[in-house]
């Protein structure tokens, strides 16, 4: 196993196309694992190994691979940058220790980027920064920087600063070592830079960026403020572990810049996550609970301590299905028998594997800190606890997006009828996006995923990978309700079972509460007392939350609530099932004495396109009830922002091309739901 120390967990997040992938085959290229760059427009790539991916040049699945690195083992962990796909996003950067987010020094900051920032910022993830792209036309460092801190609260620390952009883009000055990195015209992966003395007509412009990265670093260090104030020497030693503890906090972002495409800066960046992002030890460990108290608990990345682990990525199939493993605790080894707290089994893990995109290879244990497959259990899903089954803990549950959009499916042949059940509930156990349920009048299977292309590629993946032709309906959007008003109700569940009777009384209390972060918040002021035990108020918590999510009046899951169990009473021959049917009666009374509305969801657009096509394009958007608050130039494009209802964009993306001439991007985000326009 590897030292703790030399360990570093990573992603890589960013806008769609702003080059992570390329900057992945890169760093897998320079650790020695491949021999060849892999490239997007060859479909050449390892880690966008799908063939889905390789069609269309984006990542759709985050992937995992283990590359070496100065000594050190990085765990890279590639992220797709579509809004589609955030939920792969999402569990990533709950086990991540740190991140390089990537700009495009043509783009910049675009809406995507800071919804990952956003992202990244909730699960107290410490980052560094590429501006890539250099080399593109209306590249401009200086831009890009001055939009992060404006966005992100003044918090990008330069390393580096670029000589030149565009056609002129020749090379980069190292901040730190105080050195010039000379890129050789050719692009050859091979002998690409090399290192001197900076320019002189370069050198004045070299002290100045330093000196403002130093009087950076010194609002947030005391030890750099001392020696500047004394005029001491600061060495590179003290400004890298200055560096590294403020970034460890969070304070600062070290920047970074180059050309992922033509390998530029690609070796600063690997060097930079082993510098400044930390190891295993230096992170806040994840917040846990016992199961037998609920007692909060702290783990540490012992190896000593009983094991624990968190499942944050699911790759299923009809035969074997690959659990991708966190490790924060303890040591596991092939069949080590584990305990899953969510469904109260006991496991048997079969083998550990080393993660390698598409690849496996066996190992024979993995300590904390480690990102390993794992094959053997079942009836696992994407945020499940692992522990020792005499040392019961859990961690805080994984939340996910809500899906925004929905397909009735049937299969082509009626006798695939039974079949596409066990396909769709596979495909939903391996992307906790997607949502499958009966509609309750046509009896017809309802699958839901957060956009187009989303259901789109699901759809591919259904017939490519399990050989089931689906029929697929119209697109619509999912709906939801919330109640109007704030309404208290108590309901019984009484009956008579031969001699024995069953009795439970249950009060609950409905309020509309708006909050974007958390859609429903269930509050449980029941206690144990007599008959009732922390069974029976586990099981009405779970009826609570099953029957919100089921439906409303209308049959849509609610949202915008908070749902309270205010009193629980049983006689002594109560049941679970009496309880729940207690919950589920209080639960339809409350709602029909409060009433709800019907709300839909809102995306926030961003397009960014020539200015000669924008007219156009706003027509088109005021035709679609749009609301635009900014518009705004970018380098030699304009980047309009609005609002705008998913049920007016069905088709967009084929739009789009026709009014900009094929020369328009958009990315559209959920940014919550309102009530919903009828007769639309």
């Amino acid at each position: 196993m590897q030292n703790l120390e030399e360990i570093r967990n990573l992603g890589i997040i960013a806008h769609i196309d702003a080059g992570k992938t390329t900057t992945s085959e890169r760093m897998l290229y320079y650790s020695g694992l491949t021999h060849s760059i892999g490239s997007i427009d060859d479909g050449t790539t390892i880690l966008d190994y799908l063939d889905e991916e390789k069609e269309r040049g984006i990542t759709i699945v985050s992937a995992a691979a283990s590359i070496p690195w100065k000594e050190h083992l990085i765990h890279l962990i590639d992220t797709p940058g579509h809004i589609d796909f955030t939920a792969e996003v999402e569990r990533s950067l709950r086990i991540i220790d740190g991140a390089i987010v990537i700009f495009s020094a043509v783009e910049g900051v675009e809406s995507q980027s800071e919804k990952v920032w956003h992202q990244a910022n909730k699960y107290n993830v410490p980052r560094i920064v590429f501006i890539n792209k250099m080399d593109r036309m209306g590249a401009s460092f200086s831009r890009v920087l001055r939009e992060i801190n404006e966005t992100f609260q003044d918090c990008a620390l330069p390393l580096q600063i670029p000589d030149g952009s565009e056609g002129s883009f020749h090379g980069i000055i190292d901040l730190i070592e105080m050195k010039y990195h000379r890129y050789k015209e050719e692009k050859s992966a091979d002998a690409l830079e090399e290192i001197i003395e900076i320019p002189e007509n370069l050198r004045e412009k070299a002290e100045d960026a330093r000196e403002s990265m130093i009087e950076k670093l010194a609002n947030y260090s005391d030890t750099i403020t001392s020696l500047y104030l004394e005029e001491k020497p600061i060495t590179t030693e003290i400004i890298k572990k200055e560096i590294t503890k403020q970034t460890i906090k969070k304070n600062l972002y070290p920047v970074f810049t180059g050309s992922a495409k033509n390998s530029i800066g690609i070796k600063a960046i690997m060097d930079a996550v082993i510098d400044y992002l930390p190891s295993p030890l230096e992170t806040k460990p994840p917040n846990a609970k016992t199961i037998k108290n609920n007692a909060s608990i702290t783990i540490m990345p012992d190896e000593t301590q009983p094991f624990i682990g968190v499942i944050f990525k699911v790759v299923a199939s009809t035969t074997t299905t690959l659990y991708y493993l966190r490790t924060y605790s303890g040591i596991i080894k092939p069949n080590s028998i584990v305990y899953n707290p969510r469904t109260g089994e006991k496991l048997k893990i079969k083998r550990l594997l080393r993660l390698y995109a598409e690849n496996i290879q066996s190992v024979e244990q993995a300590g904390p800190g480690d990102i390993i497959g794992i094959i053997g259990p079942r009836n696992i899903a994407t945020g499940d606890t692992l522990c020792e089954p005499n040392k019961q803990v859990v961690f805080e549950e994984m939340i996910f997006p809500e899906p925004v959009i929905s397909v009735a499916v049937e299969p082509k042949l009626s006798k695939d009828k039974d079949k596409m059940g066990k396909v769709l509930n596979l495909v939903c156990l391996e992307d906790p996006t997607l949502n499958l349920k009966k509609d309750r009048e046509t009896g017809q299977h309802i699958l839901s995923g957060m956009g187009e292309l989303h259901l789109e590629i699901t759809e591919h993946k259904i017939k490519n990978e399990f050989n089931l032709d689906l029929k697929i309906g119209k697109p619509r959007v999912a709906l939801r309700e919330t109640p109007i008003t704030k309404i208290t109700a108590k309901a019984q569940f009484h009956k008579l079972m031969g001699e024995t009777e069953l009795w439970a009384e249950v009060t609950i209390k409905i309020t509309p509460y708006k909050d974007e972060e958390q859609h429903i918040i269930i509050k449980n002021h029941l206690k144990e007392n007599g008959p009732v035990t922390k069974q029976f108020i586990k099981a009405a918590t779970k009826a609570l939350k099953d029957g919100l999510n089921t439906g409303g009046l209308l049959g849509y899951p609610l949202i915008y609530l908070k749902a309270e169990l205010l009193e629980l009473e049983a006689n002594s021959n109560t049941t679970e099932e009496a309880v729940t049917a207690a919950v589920m009666t209080a639960l339809n009374d409350a709602l029909k004495k409060s009433d709800t509305k019907i709300l839909e969801p809102i995306m926030e657009l961003e397009i960014n396109a020539p200015s000669n096509t924008v007219g156009e394009i706003s027509n088109f958007l005021q035709s679609k009830n749009a609301l635009i608050h900014a518009m705004r130039d970018e380098g030699m494009l304009k980047r309009i922002n609005c609002i705008v209802s998913l049920s007016e964009m069905f088709g967009f993306s084929k739009a789009l091309p026709k009014l900009s001439g094929g020369r328009a991007t958009f990315t559209m985000i959920p940014k919550g739901y309102k009530e919903a326009v009828k007769n639309r």
